[in-house]
C-alpha cells in the first residue's frame, strides 16, 4: 500500500528495489541502429544489422519501420533494398528517438494517473520533480547521434 493511500501501488512503480529504466529496449535498439547506419555510407540491409547487432529480425524490422514512418531513417525496397539516415547525424536528436518509442518525455504525471490531480497544489514533490524534469530534458535533447558516435570514438581511443 502507499502511505495516506486506499489503493495498491500501480504495476508500473518498480518498488521492488529494481531500477526503472529511462531508456526502453526499443529505444536502445533503435539508437543502436542508428548509429550503426550512421557510420556507412551506403543503404544497410536489415540482415547486416541483425547480424552486427544482435537483434532478433522480426524485432528489428519493426523498429526500422517505426524509424522509416517517423522519418528518421530513409527505406529503399527491392534488391540492394534498405535503410539509410534521412538526415544528418547531427540533426537527429536522442529525444526523437525516445518519443517515437516512449512517448512524451516527463518524469512528473501523477502516479495517481489523473487528468487532474486533485493535490496539485499543494503537492510538495511536484515543484521537486518539475525541476529535476526540466533539467533531465534538456540534458537529453543536447545528445544527438553525432555526440553519441563521438563518444563512442573517444572511448575506443582511450581503451586502445
Amino acid at each position: 500500500m502507499c502511505p495516506g493511500h486506499d489503493f495498491k501501488l500501480p504495476k508500473f512503480i518498480n518498488h521492488n528495489g529494481g531500477i526503472v529504466k529511462l531508456i526502453t529496449r526499443n529505444t536502445d535498439y533503435a539508437l543502436r541502429a542508428i548509429c550503426y547506419i550512421s557510420r556507412n555510407t551506403k543503404v544497410v540491409t536489415v540482415s547486416e544489422l541483425v547480424n552486427e547487432l544482435g537483434v532478433p529480425k522480426s524485432y528489428m524490422r519493426k523498429i526500422l519501420q517505426q524509424l522509416s514512418k517517423t522519418r528518421i531513417l530513409e527505406s529503399y525496397k527491392g534488391q540492394g533494398g534498405g535503410f539509410k539516415l534521412k538526415a544528418s547525424p547531427e540533426k537527429i536528436y536522442l529525444t526523437q528517438v525516445m518519443e517515437v518509442f516512449q512517448g512524451r518525455l516527463g518524469l512528473n504525471g501523477c502516479f495517481l494517473k489523473k487528468d487532474v490531480c486533485p493535490n496539485k497544489g499543494k503537492c510538495l514533490l511536484r515543484k521537486k520533480i518539475i525541476l529535476i524534469e526540466e533539467t533531465a530534458i534538456k540534458q537529453l535533447k543536447a545528445i544527438n547521434i553525432a555526440s553519441l558516435l563521438n563518444g563512442w570514438k573517444n572511448g575506443l581511443k582511450k581503451n586502445n
